[in-house]
């Protein structure tokens, strides 16, 4: 019966681990048709060839511990323009990610959360031990929504962070990751480096 047990529990490990993997494929390509789709995207479809990204890596999806934030201050995170956007610090989120204990902060948009179509979206951007040799420099971001918040909990899924716009072209007013989100770890999930030639726009 052991011998039984430990086979049906292999095959289900590798049964989930093949879906995730096939859950993560199916967000990427629904990533990359949304740069089709997008009229103020820098990128073309034949320039989606140039996007990578680490195989789907299920540790790297956490539940993650969060606390809301009260009478928080609008601030100005810096762009890579030289320009600046409205935010607001929205919760802190305590994990543990291949045994380090992280805290990050979620930050709400003002011009989102007056688009109705926005009002719940949540912004995780983040640098890593990774930037400027496997992934973007200017660090990746991360896309949550309030709606997803259970019994103080919230999944973080690293292996879908993406990079800003700011990766592919100038031109375009991509926020700056706070210093309180810089990870000391190398966050080996999510989008990699570009490896087309980067846009400049007139």
């Amino acid at each position: 019966m052991k011998i039984i047990t430990l086979l049906l529990l292999l095959i289900s490990i590798k049964s989930f681990a093949q879906s995730y993997a096939e859950q993560i494929a199916k967000h990427r390509e629904a990533y990359k048709e949304d740069f089709i789709k997008d009229e103020r995207s820098p990128l073309k479809k034949s320039d989606l060839q140039n996007l990578h990204f680490y195989d789907a890596d299920s540790t790297y999806k956490i539940l993650a511990d969060i606390e809301l934030l009260k009478n928080e201050k609008v601030f100005k995170m810096p762009t890579f323009n030289g320009s600046s956007s409205d935010y607001y610090k929205y919760a802190h989120v305590n994990f543990v990610l291949h045994n380090e204990k992280i805290q990050m902060t979620l930050y709400k948009s003002i011009s989102l959360a007056n688009n109705p179509m926005y009002k719940d979206h949540l912004f995780l951007p983040f640098t890593d031990e990774t930037n400027n040799q496997e992934t973007y420099g200017g660090g990746r971001y991360i896309d949550l929504n309030v709606k997803e918040i259970t019994d103080n909990h919230i999944e973080i899924d690293f292996n879908k962070a993406y990079n800003p716009y700011c990766a592919y072209s100038d031109g375009y007013r991509c926020p700056v990751p706070p210093a309180e989100n810089d990870l000391s770890l190398a966050v080996k999930a999510g989008e990699k480096l570009y490896t087309g030639k980067k846009k400049h726009q007139k």
